[in-house]
């Protein structure tokens, strides 16, 4: 059947009329365009829609997986794809194009960041991960007309991004393609090997097998339960891992097919696991119940092993048919199975373990960081401990009573002090086992984690959560260490840190280590997630490639153009005067001068803490001249009781001396009381000491002074 058919056969008639739309406008932009196989680059596209129709995917998904190459590989415009097709559509491709650019091949660090956008488009919207997913699915299975690095390359990415984040989503049919296909590229020998024997196998087994569906079948009829019985073998990765991971040779693997029982309830499995365990003996340790405790992904089943009287042994799962329909389309079934409430639920518990993520994301500042993290939440395998009440909680292998602590909560791995398994008191850095009952003991004035947990712990979510604790509590410390760190690796370079962090360097640095402001920047440089080199190197990169530019075109927002006639230098007027915003001078502070290589004179308070840094042979005297009419920036400082109206009484104080505000941050800080950092625009000195004079006078006000940024 083709894309077209498909088409027909799945979707409404508005619905055909905008798949076909984008069928033909695709089909219209790819005209010419040729694959390395040497078929027209059209039915890559269609093949991607084609792998989203199977799985179900609505209108949009569909749409945009026709349109997802026009942007990047043809004349299309974001505004064309819009005007035709719609934002939701457009979101989609722009999605996906954003992750087709990423080039893999880049530095590790690179390769890192990239990883770290793939996570922020499922956030944003998980089909654009789905459609990527597919568009990998059908490269896989063109891989061969690509050269032999590029193969490897391509391969080792899917094995280690792709398929985990197909399993994690629970699409099983995309997992395990993809998991093949990247054995067929990474281990060629052992691939033919498996495809061969394998297959020999599973002829010799073929009568075996039908012998146990139709048992299996018998007990259904006795027990009168509807239901379907078939085998299924496994795939070839599977396969390939439990040789590797077990040291087992093929004739060692006894579950190479298993047979497959669906039946309409949850109660109707139980009965059937029970009758097939009266017909069979079970083998030891060989059972799992995922209904019960479902896998990370919200994979449900049973799972057993029986052997036969005359001594074969062979997997059974039973499992319901919502959940066969859920183990083979994962969070795709939401589409496909609108009419299943339950799919609702396991949707969003899909999209939380995603949520998760983000909501942590923020505090790993690395990109290999976050990479590491994110790969041991991926895992495969899993361990089942219990919290006193019998809650099932799912760790990485090899996790700790910390581990543990911090997928309880955030405040109860903070305020962690010792942990009980079992009933007994152990070391927070002991191994847990599936089955633990686990007991955290916390100290609410305890002194929070430590450092060394960091060396030990297991889990994404629980190294992320310490360094945020570390991050949150230490900020300002850490900021002021960051910067000293900076500024003395700048000088014994031979550069001041004043002339190399620019705004124009700042989001060059930041597109590349995704920094949201310069504190966060000094911050992670001062806790130790981000080397000091990592970033006088680019600083310096950045700057020795703006030298040759004009004064003019320089843009140096750490600062801002005076006019010249508002300040004298030696006595003197006429210079290309600047205003430094590290502590935003204003008329009648004291202030001097700094001698800016190609970029005049660069005018700081008397009292900046940066000019210690500061060559003293390139300061000269600078005084106002009174001559000056445009405002100036200032920053004050206000901690204040944390009580409600409080903000807008500190803006009421500012509109009443008729002052402009070009900037508020709020926060709550350690000490529960409200801080605000404000910056107004004024032409004296004079005003500053008013309007704090006035901000002190307010009740709800503890403290309010000048800042120096």
């Amino acid at each position: 059947m083709s894309v077209l058919d498909k088409i027909h056969s799945n979707y409404s008639g508005e619905e055909q009329q905008i798949l076909l739309s984008a069928y033909e406008y695709a089909e219209e932009m790819h005209k010419g365009q040729k694959r390395a196989s040497g078929e027209p680059y059209f039915t890559h596209p269609c093949a991607v829609a084609e792998i989203l129709i199977d799985l179900g995917l609505d209108t949009p998904t569909v749409a945009a997986a026709f349109l997802h190459d026009v942007i990047e590989d043809t004349p299309a415009t974001e505004d064309d794809i819009r005007t035709r097709f719609g934002q939701e559509i457009l979101t989609l491709v722009d999605g996906v194009t954003k992750l087709d650019i990423i080039k893999y091949h880049t530095h590790e660090e690179e390769d890192a960041e990239n990883f770290r956008k793939i996570f922020v488009a499922m956030a944003n919207d998980v089909r654009v991960i789905i459609i990527k997913l597919a568009d990998r699915l059908h490269n896989m299975r063109s891989l061969n007309f690509l050269s032999n690095e590029r193969q490897q390359r391509i391969a080792k990415e899917t094995l280690e991004v792709f398929a985990p984040i197909a399993g994690r989503l629970g699409i099983s049919q995309i997992k395990c393609e993809l998991e093949d296909l990247c054995l067929k590229y990474l281990d060629p020998e052992a691939y033919e090997y498996l495809v061969t024997n394998i297959h020999q196998e599973l002829d010799e087994r073929k009568e075996f097998v039908e012998y146990v569906v139709q048992e299996i079948k018998e007990i259904l009829e006795e027990s009168n339960i509807k239901g379907e019985v078939l085998g299924r073998p496994k795939h070839f990765y599977s396969i390939y891992r439990k040789m590797k991971n077990q040291g087992k040779t093929l004739d060692q693997i006894y579950d190479l097919t298993a047979v497959r029982v669906i039946v309409d309830t949850k109660e109707e499995c139980y009965e059937i696991f029970g009758k097939i365990h009266q017909k069979w003996k079970p083998v030891p340790g060989r059972f799992k119940d995922y209904i019960a405790t479902p896998k990370r992904n919200m994979y449900q089943s049973i799972h057993t092993t029986v052997v036969t009287n005359f001594g074969q042994f062979f997997e059974i799962q039973i499992r319901t048919f919502e959940m066969h329909r859920m183990a083979e389309y994962g969070i795709a079934a939401h589409w496909k199975y609108k009419e299943q409430k339950t799919t609702e639920t396991n949707f969003d518990a899909r999209l939380s373990w995603i949520r998760d993520v983000m909501n942590w994301e923020g505090s790993v500042d690395e990109g290999k960081e976050f990479v590491d993290s994110i790969k041991t939440d991926l895992y495969d395998e899993e361990l089942l401990v219990f919290t006193p009440k019998g809650k099932v909680i799912s760790l990485p292998p090899e996790a700790t009573p910390v581990d543990f602590a911090y997928a309880i909560h955030s405040e109860v791995g903070n305020k962690c002090v010792g942990a009980k398994v079992n009933g007994k008191i152990v070391p927070l850095n002991s191994t847990l086992a599936t089955g633990d009952i686990v007991e955290i003991l916390t100290q609410s004035n305890g002194k929070g984690p430590s450092w060394d947990w960091l060396k030990f712990v297991k889990s994404g979510s629980a190294k992320a959560k310490i360094r945020q604790f570390f991050k949150r509590e230490m900020k300002e410390e850490n900021v002021r260490t960051g910067r000293n760190m900076l500024e003395a690796e700048a000088k014994r370079r031979g550069y001041s840190l004043a002339d190399l962090l620019t705004e124009s360097s700042f989001n060059k640095l930041s597109n590349k280590l995704v920094f949201r402001s310069v504190d966060e920047m000094m911050a992670s440089v001062g806790y130790g997630a981000v080397g000091v080199n990592q970033i006088i190197f680019k600083l310096i990169d950045y700057y020795k490639k703006d030298i040759p530019k004009p004064v003019e075109s320089v843009e140096d927002t750490r600062l801002s153009r005076a006019p010249a006639s508002g300040v004298l230098i030696n006595g003197e007027g006429g210079y290309l005067v600047r205003f430094a915003q590290c502590c935003n001078p204003v008329p009648g502070d004291d202030i001097v001068g700094f001698v800016s290589r190609g970029r005049g004179v660069i005018i700081h308070r008397r009292d900046c803490p940066n000019l210690a840094e500061l060559g003293e042979d390139r300061l000269q005297p600078a005084q106002w001249t009174g001559d000056i009419n445009s405002g100036f920036i200032a920053g004050i400082k206000i901690i204040a009781e944390n009580d409600t109206g409080v903000a807008a009484e500190v803006i009421a104080e500012i509109s009443a001396m008729q002052l402009s505000m070009t900037g508020i941050v709020g926060r709550v800080n350690k000490d529960k009381q409200a801080e605000f950092d404000i910056k107004v625009t004024l032409n004296r000195r004079s005003d500053i000491d008013l309007l704090i004079n006035r901000l002190k006078r307010n009740q709800k006000i503890i403290d309010a002074y000048r800042t120096n940024n």
